[in-house]
């Protein structure tokens, strides 16, 4: 883990950061209780959120409506204990000693509620996964 935080950190990355790494970011925050840092960018922002993925996640009592895209920076990249891409491909910055992660999940641009509730419970169990796995790796670094 990254000496630097007193908590792990997990960036996730797709291309627009208007709908993948903003639910996944927000399912962090939801599940991790403030014990995980969690950021997320784009490489080619978009202008806002993809308005079905707020949707979705509206109906899991998550509001991500006051999220914005991010550009993704290489700082990001250094900072984030663990980046998750999602489709990104090779615009992602690499930075030596990161522990890094690709998500194969379908773009929700231009897709109706119900694929991008596919896409969002997908999201939902590989962070309940990650989240469970950081826990464990910060309760076996503190003991």
């Amino acid at each position: 883990m990254n000496t630097v935080h007193d908590k792990p950190s997990v960036l996730f990355v797709c291309v627009h950061n208007a709908g993948r790494s903003q639910m996944a970011a927000a399912f962090v925050q939801a599940f991790g209780r403030g014990r995980i840092e969690v950021w997320s960018a784009g490489s080619e922002p978009a202008d806002q959120l993809n308005a079905v993925a707020v949707q979705a996640m509206a109906e899991e009592n998550i509001d991500i409506t006051a999220a914005t895209p991010n550009i993704l920076t290489t700082d990001a990249v250094q900072e984030a204990d663990v980046v998750i891409t999602m489709g990104c491909g090779d615009v992602c910055p690499v930075c030596p000693g990161k522990r890094y992660e690709d998500w194969a999940l379908a773009d929700p641009a231009g897709k109706g509620i119900e694929a991008v509730r596919d896409i969002r419970d997908d999201i939902k169990v590989r962070v309940q996964h990650l989240v469970a796995e950081l826990f464990a790796d910060t309760e076996a670094t503190q003991n």
